[in-house]
């Protein structure tokens, strides 16, 4: 564990050498006096994937007034507004990743720092990550300067089947980053695997098909629960019981984590017989069901870079997964590396470029990190460049899926965000390897 923490540093050090210098966002190209009320920022003659109704404008203006987007379009004007000049570079709705756990980790391997999975003694859907976001996160910076402004934060696979429930974040300034909770209940359909494992696929699908039964049956009757001789025959706790209501009512997606054909197959199955909201987290056979998918109109999350199996429910990986699934109709969302997504969320423009490799059409590419997601866990204000959107914005010194590009402006909530990080600062403060008298490294 610990060659894969220095891995991982070494890594983050490398990435911050590729990112703009301190000096490196966009300069406005014009000073204007600010006008008293809501603040505003021009972007001028950018190329904009607006990711909406108006497609993609060659050269474009991007207005946004009082934190929401208020035009996009040639030649828009406003009084006061800080004004940017994007000189023809792209510019692109915020981006957002899922199946995270931003925000709410930290270091894996402390528990101070880890607020992922629940204590196994309960079912765990009552495990809310929106009580544990930490706007202080050195995480969320080093995601927020590569252009992502929204997570899916979800609890990690917890060795149980039900591990919690998750939320919308921004990665802003704060102090409350939580935009959505009730995003969806996270269930793990796949077991730990090795000789003598207590959760066979058996086991899994036993207990995941009794605890929903528990949560039908108490919000039948739940005025009942707590009076003298009401019906208490459920096995699973209480407040597991209330977190999974508004998925069984149809309110709140469970959002299943599984990989084997057969078994997407097998939750799809169930979740339309029991009318439940259904989304896949993994998918690495989704592409062998895509038809199966498509016609229930059921949404994946995967990580496209996914092509050699790690277990026997993995056998079809391929990195053609995404190309597969938008081929057959399938609407999905890439999630970061899959394994550390949190520590490696800024590589979400690397995963969906790497599917545009593959055959993935390039601008449903970009929807899968934008639109496709908002839509998936139900943030309507947020994944497309359109008046009334929440700004969301991001400015780009080349194109958004080259690994190469880099974010100049980032914008959340139409506040510039400033595009340091704790990566940053480092490689800053040792970068002069001249310097007779170095900062101290530690104090």
């Amino acid at each position: 564990m610990k060659i894969k923490t220095l891995a991982i540093l070494a890594l983050s050090t490398a990435a911050a050498l590729a990112q703009p210098a301190a000096n490196g966002p966009l300069k406005p190209t014009a000073a204007v006096n600010a006008q008293p009320g809501a603040a505003a920022t021009l972007i001028t003659h950018a190329r904009v994937y607006t990711v909406g109704p108006q497609g993609t404008l060659p050269d474009a203006d991007v207005l946004i007034v009082g934190g929401k987007i208020a035009g996009v379009g040639a030649n828009l004007s406003a009084a006061g507004a800080k004004v940017i000049d994007a000189h023809g570079k792209p510019v692109t709705p915020g981006l957002m990743v899922s199946w995270t756990q931003l925000g709410v980790l930290e270091i894996d391997l402390v528990s101070e720092g880890n607020d992922t999975t629940p204590n196994t003694a309960f079912e765990g859907a009552a495990f809310d990550v929106g009580d544990a976001v930490n706007p202080s996160s050195t995480l969320l910076p080093v995601a927020r300067i590569r252009g992502i402004t929204r997570s899916l934060t979800t609890p990690g696979d917890c060795g149980d089947v039900f591990c919690g429930t998750s939320a919308v974040i921004d990665l802003g300034l704060g102090p409350d980053l939580v935009d959505k909770r009730e995003a969806g209940v996270v269930a793990v359909l796949e077991p730990t695997g090795g000789q003598g494992q207590k959760n066979s696929r058996p086991d899994i699908w036993a207990k995941f098909r009794e605890t929903l039964d528990d949560a039908r049956e108490y919000w039948a009757q739940r005025g009942g629960y707590r009076r003298p001789g009401g019906s208490r025959d459920q096995r699973s706790n209480r407040i597991d019981l209330e977190a999974l209501g508004p998925v069984i009512q149809g309110r709140e997606p469970l959002l299943v984590h599984v990989e084997r054909a057969q078994t997407i197959r097998q939750i799809v199955a169930y979740a339309q017989a029991n009318h439940i909201k259904l989304v896949i987290l993994g998918g690495a056979e989704a592409w062998r069901v895509a038809d199966v998918l498509a016609q229930a109109q059921v949404p994946v999350v995967i990580d496209s870079n996914r092509n050699l199996p790690a277990n026997f429910g993995e056998i079809g990986s391929t990195l053609k997964n995404a190309a597969l699934l938008d081929k057959a109709g399938v609407k999905f969302a890439f999630q970061p590396q899959y394994g550390a997504a949190s520590h490696y969320a800024r590589t979400i423009t690397q995963i969906a470029g790497n599917a545009v490799a593959n055959g993935l059409n390039w601008d449903h590419a970009l929807a899968a990190i934008t639109k496709n997601p908002a839509e998936i866990f139900g943030v309507d204000n947020y994944g497309t460049l359109e008046p009334g959107k929440d700004g969301d914005v991001v400015v780009w010194d080349g194109d958004p899926l080259e690994v190469t590009s880099a974010p100049t402006a980032v914008f959340i909530k139409g506040r510039q965000m400033p595009m340091v990080s704790r990566q940053t600062e480092l490689r800053d403060r040792y970068r002069d390897l001249a310097r007779k008298n170095p900062p101290l490294g530690y104090r």
